[in-house]
């Protein structure tokens, strides 16, 4: 997905946006923040924040929004699916293809003019099943 003809891409921006785009880890704004600062060593958090909920907003990346969690971020907008682990919190994308006809299964159950959907597993990551293994 292109980023909004109403959306400004300032180089702060740009820069956010093209390394959330390099990671697969759905990184909080403070983890992006220091990525970020590689690049941009003066950007404050309230700023790497800000644009993310820009972006968000005009539909250029993710914002998982989890109860209780801190929000991460996804740069990849096209429909796929996440794992989260219930004991550190990671996200992963699923690497399948989504499920067709979906969207228009669920339409035709609800009334519902489905226009895409999300969907998350939740578990147990390898590396926190073998920490609860090993304890």
């Amino acid at each position: 997905m292109q980023a909004s003809a109403k959306l400004r891409m300032t180089t702060q921006r740009q820069v956010i946006l093209e390394e959330l785009r390099k990671l697969k880890s759905h990184p909080t704004a403070g983890e992006l923040c220091q990525i970020v600062r590689q690049r941009l060593p003066r950007i404050s958090l309230g700023t790497v924040y800000r644009n993310l909920e820009i972006l968000s907003r005009s539909g250029v990346v993710l914002k998982l929004d989890v109860a209780g969690l801190e929000m991460r971020f996804d740069g990849t907008v096209d429909n796929h699916y996440h794992l989260r682990c219930l004991d550190c919190g990671r996200v992963v994308d699923v690497e399948m293809r989504p499920l067709q006809g979906l969207e228009n299964t669920v339409g035709q159950y609800s009334g519902f003019e489905v226009l895409g959907h999300r969907l998350e597993f939740v578990g147990h990551c390898p590396d926190c099943r073998q920490a609860q293994a090993t304890a």
